[in-house]
């Protein structure tokens, strides 16, 4: 059984429902505060259920910009670059017990982002608590510098870089273990997402704002990330020259978090993929062909079984809820409850991201308390 340094997964991960409260029309801005996190979150994953609207990325890391003072955001759906401010609204402040969104000025649209009145709202939330900067020259630990957070019990870390174009650039991502995902976005100009998961290969890549399979391009030179750094191409994507870039990085915690792969059989019932733990948040892409990366959590629209509500990461597109894309979330992993070709065509290949509402065994051994 799965033992666990992190008994309390709701510590590092937490996922926020909330319903917007500003109302439009006046044009002079209003905030919404989101308390109730339990700490507080390095990085934002926002997303609109209840209508069409784009992902927002915004982390502590990159902090704030623009006028009005906002967190700096990056879609998940799209090459852009990064965003300053936004006149429809934003999230405006990371706080010590969750986030503060505001309407911005523009009188005609305010709070489409963020905060609308009667819109549904869906926050997923990391801590990354400790801070850090490397000279590279100075420590020699890579040879591009970067600064970031890092959470090592939690094993996620957001790592900021400036590219050089040097084919076999290293980067330190500021966690004590390697890294087996990262996700890459160019800040500075639009770009692809470029993912790396090393449950496929090393040679290959994602694109987390398209549906496409896994794309054969040396992005990470074939090169495994180590307990320090991490290794890019020269492509503009991950080290354009003088190109700003922002990094997440994730190492698997056992009893916490687990990514990995799985083969669908195309059945209703589907297969089982063991976690260790039962998950709170599942993210499913397939490989070897198109599909969505299927977003699905343990609080929309309720906490118990069959999960079917899910987002898809590369597109706008409000919450949907669908008879053909079920999932069980178990006391040990999540089951594929339908045939649906996203997760479960036969002989698909699939990759997924997995974290816990609760480990399946605690860290003194003992049988934890799942719901």
């Amino acid at each position: 059984m799965a033992y666990t340094t992190v008994d309390d997964p709701t510590q590092h991960f937490n996922t926020v429902l909330y319903t917007g409260d500003i109302v439009d029309g006046d044009g002079t801005g209003h905030d919404q505060a989101i308390t109730g996190m339990g700490f507080q979150p390095d990085w934002l994953w926002h997303k609109g259920r209840s209508h069409a609207r784009q992902h927002i990325w915004v982390d502590s890391v990159r902090g704030t910009g623009g006028s009005p003072t906002q967190m700096l955001g990056i879609s998940s759906q799209d090459a852009n670059a990064e965003v300053s401010a936004n006149t429809n609204g934003f999230i405006e402040s990371i706080d010590s017990d969750g986030f503060t969104v505001t309407s911005g000025n523009d009188s005609s649209s305010k709070s489409n982002n963020a905060g609308a009145n009667g819109r549904t709202y869906v926050d997923w939330c990391w801590k990354a608590e400790t801070a850090f900067s490397n000279d590279a020259s100075a420590t020699s630990i890579g040879t591009i510098d970067s600064s970031g957070s890092a959470n090592q019990t939690a094993g996620i870390s957001i790592c900021s870089y400036t590219g050089n174009q040097t084919s076999g650039a290293t980067i330190k991502h500021g966690l004590s273990t390697a890294p087996k995902t990262i996700f890459i976005k160019k800040r500075s100009a639009g770009d692809h997402w470029t993912v790396l998961t090393q449950t496929i290969s090393l040679n290959t890549h994602l694109h987390l704002s398209q549906n496409n399979g896994a794309i054969s391009d040396p992005m990470f030179t074939n090169t495994a990330p180590t307990t320090s750094v991490f290794t890019v191409d020269s492509d503009g994507q991950v080290n354009g020259n003088n190109d700003t870039f922002i990094a997440y990085c994730f190492s698997p915690i056992k009893g916490y978090s687990k990514f990995g792969k799985y083969t669908g059989n195309g059945n209703v019932d589907g297969p089982f993929i063991y976690t260790g733990f039962r998950p709170a948040w599942v993210m499913t892409k397939r490989t070897d062909s198109a599909g969505d990366w299927a977003m699905m959590d343990n609080k929309r629209p309720n906490e118990f079984n069959v999960v079917q509500n899910y987002l898809k990461g590369q597109a706008g597109d409000a919450e949907q809820t669908d008879d053909s894309f079920n999932i069980d979330m178990c006391a040990t992993g999540f089951k594929c409850r339908y045939n649906n070709g996203n997760y479960n065509a036969d002989g698909g290949a699939y990759v997924y991201w997995a974290f816990a509402e609760v480990p399946t065994v605690n860290s003194n051994g003992a049988p934890a308390n799942a719901r």
